[in-house]
């Protein structure tokens, strides 16, 4: 075992004898996460099958993502990463929505020759060094995030036989959002949440949020509908580029993410054969 980058985040790697991460004990990597947050496997040659099966082992239920419709298995489980070869700038998952799953986890089938690496940000560090001013603004300002979302995103979600009566009955059940069901049944969905969530372990302050990545489209705004200052954009940016970590793939690498800790994204690439598997869940420890 060893650090990956400054922060708490660590690399469990096999001693290279075709070590498989079915005999690493379960308790053990559950006190290793609590702890650090974020684990990297390696070594282990890990598949699309054992890669469900190992996070069945720290999951309650995985988590469809509501967005992205490629997936990789036949319960809708397992997605592709996003299409496209651009960077992703850092965002956790779900938070902008009432939907952010506890953990995200990753596995790689092929690599991309150059680029194309997982980048991640410590909340907590984040948090930890924005300004006096920064952070009493996001604590007294909520974020307001603003979706539309199409038909087949969200029968995707709810399964394909759900009516717009099933829409209604899972909104209505979360706090913070209001939602207009348009002509075309697509759905406008306001999410309104605090920048600052406390940790799943630990109960920490963290910054693991989406607004860097939704800003860009200027889908994030406060409760009160005005514009985040561009010098707390700015300023968050520059905390962050400081703190990127980035994890070179390897194939059959596998990674666990706090979801409630660790922002993730990802550099740009054009390697096409690149291949990500990813999948969110409820974990259940």
């Amino acid at each position: 075992m060893d650090s990956l980058g400054s922060n708490t985040g660590k690399i469990v790697e096999s001693d290279g004898t075709g070590s498989d991460i079915f005999q690493l004990s379960i308790t053990e990597i559950m006190e290793l996460f609590k702890s650090c947050g974020l684990i990297l496997f390696r070594g282990f040659a890990v598949h699309q099958q054992q890669f469900k099966k190992f996070a069945e082992q720290f999951s309650s239920k995985f988590v469809r993502d509501d967005v992205k419709i490629r997936t990789d298995s036949s319960d809708g489980a397992i997605h592709l990463v996003d299409e496209g070869m651009g960077y992703i700038a850092p965002h956790a998952e779900g938070a902008t929505t009432p939907l952010r799953p506890d953990a995200v986890w990753f596995c790689c089938d092929v690599p991309a020759a150059d680029g194309g690496e997982t980048l991640f940000w410590d909340g907590v560090q984040v948090w930890s060094e924005l300004s006096e001013e920064s952070k009493q603004l996001f604590l007294n300002k909520k974020n307001k995030f603003i979706h539309n979302i199409p038909v087949a995103n969200w029968k995707h979600f709810l399964g394909e036989n759900a009516t717009l009566a099933d829409v209604e009955k899972a909104l209505n059940s979360f706090e913070g959002v209001k939602y207009t069901i348009n002509d075309d049944q697509s759905v406008t969905l306001d999410y309104v949440c605090s920048a600052v969530v406390k940790t799943k372990y630990g109960n920490e302050d963290s910054f693991a949020n989406g607004i860097v990545n939704e800003q860009r489209t200027k889908k994030v705004i406060f409760e009160d509908d005005s514009p985040i200052p561009d010098a707390a954009i700015d300023e968050i940016k520059e905390v962050m580029d400081r703190l990127t970590v980035a994890i070179s793939w390897q194939s059959g690498d596998l990674v666990m993410i706090d979801n409630s800790r660790f922002l993730h994204g990802r550099q740009a690439f054009t390697d096409s054969r690149r291949k990500i598997l990813f999948a969110n869940s409820m974990l259940n420890f």
